[in-house]
């Protein structure tokens, strides 16, 4: 973070490559024009149209074309399914495990009831399995994704980052203006 002077002194500039002001805008395309949704004047964007031409001639970055060019790339894609192949089984196994304690809640009272010691039986036991069954896949899921994905995310963001800061100063425009003062 940054402090800045002019006229805006006194607010904090945040230079995170999480911060998303560097987004606000992107997707719409180049017919997002003045009043049209997010990217437009009237919708509270940052700018109104992106520049054609970067000062040298050559055609200009928008910011849409360097998110789609980190999505379509093999990093991005490595994260996703890095993602994908832990979420999709961890949410069926889980998914199956509830539902095979509701199936035998309601189809096998009777295995249901069986004492395990004491006042304890199959279903107290089971219930409480549902509940650390659940804080055990939170644990897995943080630990998977700080292990396996967050620090190429993190990668991809700051590349994601450099990108756009080089796209803005090709295209002359101000780094410290438009809402990324906050």
């Amino acid at each position: 973070m940054d402090k800045h002077e002019g006229r805006d002194a006194g607010t904090i500039r945040l230079d995170d490559p999480w911060y998303d002001a560097l987004a606000v805008g992107w997707g719409e395309g180049e017919s997002a024009g003045a009043g049209e949704g997010p990217g437009g004047a009237a919708g509270g964007g940052a700018e109104s149209s992106p520049p054609t031409s970067s000062p040298d001639g050559a055609p200009a970055r928008a910011a849409s074309d360097i998110y789609l060019e980190v999505q379509r790339s093999a990093a991005f894609q490595e994260v996703r399914g890095r993602y994908r192949r832990f979420v999709v089984p961890a949410t069926l196994g889980f998914f199956l495990w509830y539902v095979a304690y509701v199936i035998a809640a309601t189809t096998a009272p009777g295995m249901m009831a069986r004492p395990v010691f004491g006042s304890v039986n199959v279903a107290l036991l089971a219930g409480l399995g549902q509940f650390l069954s659940t804080f055990l896949l939170t644990w897995a899921y943080a630990r998977h994704a700080r292990l396996r994905r967050d620090r190429a995310a993190l990668d991809l963001r700051w590349t994601v980052f450099e990108q756009e800061q080089v796209r803005r100063a090709d295209a002359g425009e101000n780094t410290r203006g438009r809402g990324a003062g906050r």
